[in-house]
C-alpha cells in the first residue's frame, strides 16, 4: 500500500495549467477538485495512521476518489 498522496498535479502533470484555469472558471470542476482533495487527504491520513479508519470505510473513500478522478479526467480531456 502506497502512502504517497495522489495529488491531482501529480496524477495529471501535463494538465496543471488547465486545472488551474478550470478551477477559476468552472464551478463544477472546482467543486470536483475540492472534493477530490478532501477525500484524498482523508485516505492519506488513514494510510499513515494519523486518523485510522475501518478498512471498509477507507475502501469506500478510495472508490469515491477514483470516481472523482474519472470525472475530472473527462473534463480535462476536453479542455
Amino acid at each position: 500500500m502506497s502512502h504517497t498522496p495522489h495529488e491531482l498535479a501529480e496524477e495529471f502533470p501535463d494538465k496543471v495549467e488547465a486545472m488551474h484555469e478550470l478551477k477559476t472558471t468552472d464551478a463544477h470542476f472546482a467543486r470536483l477538485a475540492d472534493e477530490y482533495h478532501e477525500i484524498n487527504r482523508a485516505v492519506h491520513r488513514s494510510e499513515t495512521n494519523l486518523e485510522p479508519m475501518a478498512d471498509a470505510a477507507e475502501g469506500e473513500l478510495r472508490k469515491k476518489r477514483a470516481q472523482l478522478k474519472d470525472q475530472i479526467w473527462a473534463i480535462l480531456s476536453k479542455a
